[in-house]
């Protein structure tokens, strides 16, 4: 009897085309998150993640409840990610400390927001000095 092989089963995709990506540290499952994603979202994800990774020596990197996140001690989060159909949220966990503090706020206590989208593209400069600010100040457990 042949045998028969298997494709392997794609990613599923949940509301806003955010990837379903299992829970996990290190680099590997958000590079596996990025490459999920499609269009224009994909590539503003892995330009976040080359800006983060280059501004942040040392930084740490998970994914959980399918957004990847940055750390500083692989325990608590100073920024995270998270796809919509029309932007990609940025979240900056204690964004309401940062001087001037990202655009959109949030229903949480500390957080604040940036969304990208195809049409508003990332201010590097501007994310930058928050992600630098954000990755020296205390982090979110979670």
């Amino acid at each position: 009897m042949p045998s028969r092989k298997t494709a392997k089963p794609a990613v599923k995709l949940l509301a806003g085309g955010n990837p379903q990506i299992a829970k996990g540290h290190g680099d590997a499952p958000v590079q596996a998150y990025i490459a999920a994603l499609s269009d224009w979202r994909q590539d503003v994800v892995r330009h976040i993640d080359a800006l983060v990774t280059r501004e942040v020596p040392g930084v740490r990197k998970a994914v959980k409840w399918n957004s990847p996140l940055y750390g500083m001690d692989g325990e608590t989060w100073f920024l995270g990610i998270h796809v919509m159909t029309r932007y990609v949220k940025v979240a900056f966990f204690n964004g309401k400390s940062l001087d001037p503090m990202p655009p959109v706020d949030s229903k949480t206590a500390h957080a604040r927001y940036l969304h990208v989208s195809e049409q508003d593209p990332l201010d590097e400069a501007g994310f930058l000095a928050w992600v630098r600010a954000a990755s020296e100040a205390p982090g979110e457990r979670m």
